[in-house]
């Protein structure tokens, strides 16, 4: 049950970027096509003509020398999927969606870039590794190695704080796995099933993407599949290891070469080979080039992590280049993270004005904020509190002691029933046409966190991202604002 908690919990932040439910809504479609009985090519013919890169990529793929025997000079995608088959076009589709999805919505983070880099590179593996076999096999493959990494990649990207804290436990005590345990209550591997149960990904994808363990009873089918994504996993992670000499990388290289050449019925020497060859190559689609690149300025990492108003102005930029027709859910999120991650606090609420005049708590982040939710409002109307005062204001204010008594007596009653722990916070107004607030942005430290304050260069930046927000609410529809 608490497992189930947390996905869902998992699952409605992630589809609060907007983006997401459109991913998980193109494989759903990819996956009910590929498993329609009458062969109905129509639904998966319209899944790859929608995308001009992924159409081009099928073309090419059917008039590639290994298909010359049918013909040829195949110009529709109709007659592409009658060569290529329902089943290797399908996995095609949907490693392509998911990588084409992370590479959209990348965060300017070098850490998350450097993720989801070694993710493509362990696809490139296993892509390199089956090139030569059937393609529907091969093209398995690549989507069992891609989503064996989606767990993490969704943490990555869309629970960023989260995964701070993750980093942070994992170089402590070296092992990853624990400390997601330790912060979402779930391992990365639970959370990529799940992605795959909810896309409806097939039963063999949910099988060769688990574990590799040699002496499992398991299908030939499936625990080829293991080995393929298990080792086209460590690999890439062998070879995107920061400060790791090349005889060490190959040592460790030479020993999976050892371990996994009897279940890929390939020579030893042959994998090693061909896996050390990517580390001295800058091809791989330019994914090792990338990597060489992000490791080279892997110290702004650690400077982006200490200084706040770099963090806030990073997010200020991602909002930024986000369009305002994306809506208004995705870029209150993103505002809202933003902030979050960018001062460490403990908890951040956006609340948004309703025609009715009233404040509506629409999306909160940090502990128990998803429960305290639908009681979170306050009225428009003039009442002797700061949040009144910080509505009728133009910029943010810093309440750095919320516990001073004189502070307490203008706190609203709700405020202090759920946030009896807070130590200081501050109030972002978020200004729209006609110079009236449209909403209110909260971030607060708790008493668990030590005394600070927010500096004049940081509360500009906080300044500038509540103004980037507001002109998504000069183009949000009434009936969008009244379903927030």
């Amino acid at each position: 049950m608490v497992k189930a908690a947390v996905l869902d919990r998992l699952w409605t932040r992630m589809s609060e970027r907007g983006d997401f439910p459109m991913l998980s809504q193109s494989l759903r479609t990819t996956m009910a096509a590929m498993k329609n009985d009458d062969l109905d090519f129509t639904s998966l013919v319209q899944v790859v003509l929608s995308d001009f890169a992924l159409t081009q990529k099928v073309l090419r793929l059917a008039n590639s020398a290994m298909y010359m025997a049918f013909g040829g000079n195949i110009t529709t995608v109709s007659r592409a999927l009658m060569v290529l088959g329902m089943d290797a076009v399908g996995h095609l589709v949907v490693g392509l969606k998911i990588v084409d999805h992370f590479h959209h919505s990348v965060p300017r983070r070098i850490d998350a870039k450097l993720e989801l880099n070694r993710t493509l590179l362990s696809g490139y593996v296993a892509r390199k590794l089956t090139e030569r076999g059937d393609l529907r096999a091969g093209e398995e493959a690549v989507v069992c190695t891609l989503m064996r990494q989606i767990g993490k990649l969704l943490v990555v990207f869309y629970l960023d704080s989260e995964w701070d804290q993750i980093r942070r436990l994992a170089e402590a005590e070296a092992n990853e796995t624990e400390a997601c345990i330790t912060v979402l209550g779930v391992t990365f591997e639970e959370i990529g099933q799940e992605a795959a149960t909810r896309w409806r990904l097939p039963d063999i994808i949910r099988e060769g993407m688990q574990e590799f363990h040699e002496e499992d009873d398991e299908p030939r089918q499936v625990q080829w599949l293991r080995a393929i994504t298990n080792y086209s996993t460590e690999v890439a992670n062998i070879l995107t290891a920061a400060q790791v000499p090349d005889a060490q990388r190959e040592t460790q290289i030479a020993e999976l070469a050892q371990r996994y050449s009897k279940a890929l019925s390939t020579d030893p020497e042959v994998l090693i080979d061909m896996s050390v060859a990517l580390a001295r190559e800058e091809a791989g689609d330019g994914v090792m080039k990338d990597i060489v690149e992000l490791r080279a300025n892997a110290d702004a990492i650690a400077r982006e992590a200490f200084d706040p108003e770099a963090r806030i102005g990073a997010g200020v930029e991602d909002l930024k280049a986000l369009p305002t027709t994306s809506g208004l859910a995705p870029a209150l999120a993103m505002a809202s993270e933003t902030v979050l991650k960018g001062l460490g606090f403990a908890r951040t609420v956006v609340f948004v004005r309703h025609s009715t005049g009233v404040f509506k708590a629409r999306i909160a982040f940090g502990p128990k904020m998803d429960e305290a939710l639908p009681s979170l409002a306050f009225n428009a109307a003039f009442e002797p509190d700061v949040f009144h005062l910080a509505i009728a204001n133009s910029v943010g204010i810093f309440i750095e002691n919320a516990r001073d008594p004189k502070m307490v007596a203008r706190l609203p009653e709700w405020f202090r029933r759920t946030f009896d722990d807070a130590r200081s916070f501050v109030l972002l107004p978020v200004v729209g046409e006609g110079r009236s607030p449209v909403a209110l942005v909260y971030g607060d430290w708790s008493l668990a966190h030590e005394p600070r304050r927010i500096s004049q260069k940081e509360m500009a930046a906080l300044n500038e991202l509540a103004r980037e927000l507001a002109r998504f609410f000069s183009q949000a529809p009434t009936r969008e604002m009244e379903m927030l």
